[in-house]
């Protein structure tokens, strides 16, 4: 077969090896010395369009984002089939990361998504939203301690953070994270549907709405109810810490794992342990037969002139089963 009049053949034994080792050292975390053997590796076989793949790979990982974009162009204009290939969403995280919306655009449309908004040839500058991807589960900090939340999908590399996470992760309500495209991992809830989890990239927006602290007395789960519905009617967020966070050894948290009721906790101490937010669209209440804790650990997203506001709202509408003290921003 020819490219470009070149003929195609089968990569050399140099090559496999370079980048064998490459992968490696990618392993260990040596993205420079695995750079230099994936750069030999384009230059023993330029017209294959793995060398490029490889090679756009790394600078993923690095977060190259231009040299990511110049690597996979060159990938999928050596590509045999039209559209499927992976080249080509790793062309989409690039494209969204450096918001060249025309190219991501382009390569999800290329994958064999369908984009709203505009043919496969259209020049549109616009994000391409409107994709009804649904929630999904993405785990933050991933290298770090790492903590998986739910979110809404923008787009084939985006989510916009719906949980308020612990403040170990560094993130908060409302932020847009860059994900990969492979799940690691699975969240199944109680009424049927999974829910794939993805290792977050970057942070691709940040939230100018804080992360607060608060311990609260509540009677019972209605009055812990009532505050999470009054900070979301104000257009923000409360979720009850107790109840919503599970800690998983890191096997557990990257394979299938269900999200219903009452699942307790899980800690394998020989392993990284990583906080978990079960629900797509709220918290994991107390089994059937559990007895109620008054006292909770509450975690708040709003603004530091309506917090206050917020939490002496919700102990006015019941003085007699509500109260909040230690207030604490912390992140």
């Amino acid at each position: 077969m020819r490219i470009f009049g070149k003929v195609r053949h089968r990569p050399s034994a140099s090559w496999r090896q370079a980048t064998d080792r490459a992968f490696t050292l990618i392993g260990d975390g040596r993205y420079e010395d695995a750079g230099a053997l994936l750069t030999r590796a384009a230059d023993l076989e330029p017209w294959l369009s793995e060398s490029w793949f490889n090679l756009a790979l790394l600078h993923k990982f690095r977060h190259d984002w231009e040299q990511a974009r110049a690597a996979g162009l060159r990938a999928v204009a050596l590509l045999d089939r039209e559209s499927g290939a992976p080249d080509w969403w790793n062309v989409g995280i690039a494209a969204t990361a450096l918001q060249d919306w025309p190219l991501a655009r382009r390569a999800w449309q290329a994958y064999g998504l369908k984009v709203p908004g505009g043919g496969q040839h259209s020049a549109a500058t616009t994000e391409p939203t409107g994709m009804e991807l649904g929630s999904a589960a993405v785990r933050l900090s991933p290298e770090g301690e790492a903590e998986v939340v739910w979110g809404r999908r923008l787009d084939p590399a985006r989510i916009e953070v719906l949980s308020i996470p612990l403040p170990s992760s560094g993130r908060r309500w409302g932020e847009v994270v860059l994900h990969d495209g492979v799940p690691n991992g699975e969240r199944v809830t109680a009424a049927g549907p999974a829910y794939p989890v993805f290792d977050e990239i970057e942070l691709w927006a940040p939230s100018p709405v804080p992360t607060w602290v608060v311990l609260l007395e509540a009677a019972t789960e209605e009055d812990r109810d009532a505050l999470e519905k009054l900070a979301s009617d104000a257009g923000f967020a409360a979720e009850d810490w107790s109840s919503s966070v599970r800690l998983l050894c890191r096997a557990c948290s990257e394979s299938r794992m269900e999200s219903d009721e009452g699942d307790g906790e899980h800690l394998d101490p020989h392993d990284h342990s990583e906080p978990g937010h079960p629900g797509p669209l709220g918290h994991r209440t107390a089994g059937a037969g559990d007895l109620w804790v008054p006292e909770r650990e509450c975690g708040l997203a709003a603004p530091a002139g309506l917090v206050r506001g917020l939490l002496d709202g919700w102990v006015a509408d019941s003085p007699d089963s509500r109260e909040w003290r230690d207030l604490e921003e912390v992140c």
